[in-house]
């Protein structure tokens, strides 16, 4: 359960990272209001894709007993 756990949480970081680099090689500093808040919601629900699945694995590990 705890390797299940540092994957979550190096997967988020690693999630963050890309996001944040596209942020800035794409330009959207500059870009419209329009893209920031596409650009904001599928960060987040790329985010939250990752959680759910490793959350729902640690979970099942927890109920097997590992």
């Amino acid at each position: 359960m705890k390797r299940e756990l540092l994957l979550l949480l190096a997967t988020v970081l690693v999630v963050d990272a890309l996001f944040i680099a596209a942020y800035f090689l794409f330009h959207l500093d500059a870009a419209g209001d329009t893209a920031k808040v596409a650009y904001t919601a599928v960060w987040t629900g790329v985010t939250l894709l990752v959680v759910l699945r490793g959350l729902t694995r640690i979970r099942i590990l927890r109920r097997r007993g590992s």
